[in-house]
């Protein structure tokens, strides 16, 4: 059980990642940094490793997952561009914390996962800490969530070799796509925006994920 004391000090960390790994390093969006603020990281790792909650990396979770380093995961929500009254699908809930994030900015999160051990762990902690706006399904998260579509916004917290078809098709004309491309080793962040028929894609830079598995990416 974590005391008043170190209640205290977990909110101390979690100010000095805003302003050491956010701030400092280009995220801006007063939304993003308020709801980084208010989200209790500690609480979506794994106990051994709370008091690494707000270290700036990434930390393994169950079934060989992992949360992402707080700046990667501020900026794929810096650049889904999130407003207040948006649908946003997310791809691979994991620990939830991300979930917590995007259900902080957005109207509505529909999050799909796998693995149904880590959505039900999701489940409970985002209930007890009143998210009541995000939902979780369990499935394949290639293939999107279809009865929700078409979503402002999606983000995949996994690596594929190429943005799934599904996806694309969900996402409403003028809507971000955020998602880790590449093979196991070499990766890419990248942004896409639908015009129209059309798919804008720039690149945000190097990373590192988890392997997305499903129908339209890994099969192992």
């Amino acid at each position: 059980m974590i005391e008043k004391k170190d209640i205290d000090a977990m909110s101390m960390h979690r100010e000095r990642m805003v302003q050491e790994q956010l701030i400092a390093r280009g995220i801006d969006s007063v939304r993003v940094i308020d709801a980084f603020r208010k989200v209790p990281r500690h609480l979506f790792i794994e106990d051994g490793l709370i008091y690494q909650a707000y270290s700036d990396y990434p930390l393994p979770i169950a079934e060989g997952q992992t949360i992402s380093q707080p700046y990667i995961a501020a900026l794929m929500t810096q650049s889904l561009e999130v407003r207040p009254d948006d649908t946003v699908l997310e791809i691979g809930t994991g620990s939830g914390y991300q979930t917590a994030i995007l259900s902080e900015l957005c109207r509505k999160v529909c999050s799909v996962e796998r693995l149904g051990t880590i959505a039900s762990k999701a489940r409970k902690l985002l209930d007890g800490l009143g998210y009541h706006n995000a939902m979780i399904v369990i499935g394949d998260g290639t293939k999107g969530y279809a009865e929700r579509a078409p979503y402002d916004g999606i983000i995949v917290t996994a690596a594929g070799p190429r943005v799934p078809e599904p996806l694309s098709e969900q996402l409403k004309d003028g809507g971000r796509l955020i998602m880790p491309i590449g093979d196991e080793r070499t990766q890419s962040l990248v942004k896409v925006t639908r015009q129209g028929r059309t798919l804008k894609e720039e690149s945000l830079g190097e990373c590192r994920f988890v392997k997305l598995i499903g129908e339209y990416a890994w099969s192992k």
